[in-house]
């Protein structure tokens, strides 16, 4: 069976256990009304109208009346009704959801309903032949949703589910759950003290912490050392900007549902920027430029603001204050190739530090019938970019997905879909063409013949957002971060008062090699302070006794309860700094 063969059947099972799990809701909960019931991404959900609250003690009693159905081999048969027909078959049994969807079907809708055992539903299919072939699934969780998603509308009760051929693949993705949830970047976040949120601060603002703070300064080094190599000039630019400005760049039309309210001053509108590109097209139109000047690169990791909806914040995953690792690149059509395939070679640089094996750029194009809606009005100008950027993928050998209808209202894109150590996916970083945008801002060059030419402009933000990127990084660590990246690298503990003052000259050592280091020198038990360190994820824990005292060496406690013993003092602060420098992924010990 082909992989498109296979998602379709995996389509058919999950869609059929949808209709299976709203029959047994209807055999144990009486009077219960239906909404709508997909297949989804790993499994399917349903929305019921009931008096009765589901509890997670309900999963399970449905599940089991599932099981009961597909031991009958239920049939799924298709009829259809006419509308007239159709609208009278459900609005006799009460079902004022689906007499909604039906009337608002276009005239002339063939109107199908599949039937299972006594159970009957408003849907369009396919199914599989019958129950019988559906095996491995189970309920997980339970949530509410508007319905149709709109606040305006009754609140449902959803019930989701996890569907796939064999056992031995469900088991696989609900252990690789478990441990998503045991790595939730929320959870260690809170216990590592990284970032906190608050609400007279406001929702979608995240406050970072000093251990927060630590992450940031080192990830902001690496981006400026990356960057200071590859050419790139730094510039910082102010958090809000006139109205006149998203006019001019065409944001506001596309874009003003994702940005804050503007605030008036002196009768001007401003607003808080959403993103930096139209500051840096004015620094860019800041002077004159040549041909011989481009490319132009110009960096800035920025704060920018996006009004996301309360139910779609997500931590530190959907924020509304967010720093971005922002770069454009102003270049010539016959630079374009090299400068996109060197951001992409620095993406890969990047995923080798931070130990990303699995990634994809997902290449989107434009949809013909978004064209002075949703997308600039320049059907040529899209077919030309678009190939630019196929040909840069595929001759720099770039593993990449074509997804059309999904590019920037400027021009065509690349997110990088990248997966974490436990196989969990995530969009990290975005690579852009923006052929629409420096012509609204008069940009232009001198070419070697003397005329005005229109750079092309690249987006790149290869490290994301720092909430995006360290959310990922916390799960993909599991908050047990490298050394160059820990914001507490070492942890000196004493065994006894006598070595207190040893263990101030081995941390005074630890801070002279550029170390983060801190002691714990209280009088408890070694024991104690272990596990306490333990919980903040600290990369090595010195211990210090009479034996080390005399010796002038140390006892390493590390990651996964191993210990080094006998190490010498100055050989260990010489090993350690060299690690963190080199922004190693394993430990010297």
């Amino acid at each position: 069976m082909t992989e498109n063969n296979n998602e379709e059947m995996l389509q058919k099972m999950r869609h059929s256990l949808a209709h299976v799990m709203a029959q047994a809701v209807a055999e144990l909960f009486p009077g219960v009304k239906f909404g709508i019931g997909p297949a989804i991404e790993n499994g399917f959900y349903y929305d019921f109208d009931l008096a009765h609250h589901f509890t997670p003690e309900d999963l399970p009693l449905i599940e089991r009346k599932m099981k009961h159905i597909l031991g009958q081999a239920q049939k799924f048969e298709r009829f259809e009704l006419p509308r007239a027909a159709a609208l009278k078959h459900f609005g006799d049994k009460g079902e004022k959801y689906k007499v909604e969807l039906i009337n608002d079907l276009p005239e002339g809708s063939v109107i199908s309903i599949y039937r299972n055992g006594p159970f009957e539903d408003l849907c369009k299919g396919p199914h599989v032949e019958h129950t019988g072939r559906l095996k491995s699934f189970k309920l997980t969780s339970i949530a509410g949703a508007y319905w149709r998603g709109s606040e305006k509308n009754p609140m449902l009760q959803r019930i989701y589910g996890v569907a796939f051929e064999t056992p031995a693949e469900l088991d696989a993705y609900l252990k690789q759950q478990e441990e998503a949830a045991r790595r939730d970047h929320r959870k260690i976040g809170k216990q590592m003290e990284i970032f906190t949120f608050d609400d007279d601060v406001g929702p979608g603002l995240p406050l970072w912490l000093p251990n927060g703070a630590v992450i940031i300064e080192e990830l902001e080094r690496l981006a400026k050392e990356t960057e200071a190599a590859a050419g790139y000039q730094r510039v910082r630019t102010p958090h809000l900007c006139k109205d006149t400005m998203y006019h001019k760049s065409g944001h506001l039309p596309y874009y003003a549902e994702s940005m804050f309210p503007a605030m008036e001053i002196d009768g001007q509108k401003y607003y808080l920027k959403p993103m930096n590109c139209p500051h840096h097209h004015k620094i860019y139109g800041s002077k004159p430029r040549s041909y011989r000047d481009l490319p132009v690169r110009l960096a800035e990791y920025g704060t920018c603001y996006r009004y996301e909806q309360s139910g779609e914040l997500f931590g530190l995953m959907r924020v509304r204050s967010m720093q971005m690792n922002d770069a454009h690149i102003y270049c010539t059509p016959e630079q374009f190739q090299e400068e996109f395939l060197a951001v992409c070679r620095m993406y890969l640089g990047y995923f080798k530090i931070f130990g990303i094996e699995k990634y994809i750029m997902r290449f989107s194009t434009h949809g013909i019938e978004g064209l002075g809606k949703k997308y600039v009005d320049n059907r040529e100008m899209w077919l030309a970019t678009e190939n630019m950027v196929r040909k840069a993928l595929t001759s720099g050998g770039m593993p990449f997905t074509e997804i059309p209808n999904e590019a920037a209202f400027y021009g065509p894109k690349i997110d990088v879909q990248v997966w974490s150590a436990i196989g969990k996916e995530f969009t990290l970083a975005t690579n852009q063409v923006d052929f629409a945008v420096p012509v609204r801002f008069d940009l232009t060059y001198k070419d070697a013949d003397g005329s005005a030419k229109t750079p092309l402009c690249i987006h790149r933000a290869p490290l994301g957002t720092h909430e995006r990127f360290i959310g990922f990084l916390i799960e993909h660590f599991a908050g047990n971060f490298p050394l160059w990246l820990a914001p507490v690298q070492v942890k000196v503990l004493n065994i006894t008062q006598d070595e207190e003052g040893y263990a101030r000259e081995v941390v005074a050592k630890l801070k002279a090699a550029g170390l983060r280091v801190v002691s714990d020198l209280r009088h408890d038990t070694l024991n104690s302070k272990v596990r306490e360190a333990a919980i903040e994820k600290i990369p090595y824990l010195v211990v210090v006794g009479k034996k080390e005292k005399d010796a002038g060496t140390v006892t390493l406690r590390l990651r996964g309860n191993r210990s080094v013993f006998g190490v010498n003092t100055g050989e260990f602060v010489a090993n350690l700094a060299k690690e963190s420098a080199a922004r190693a992924l394993t430990g010297a010990y």
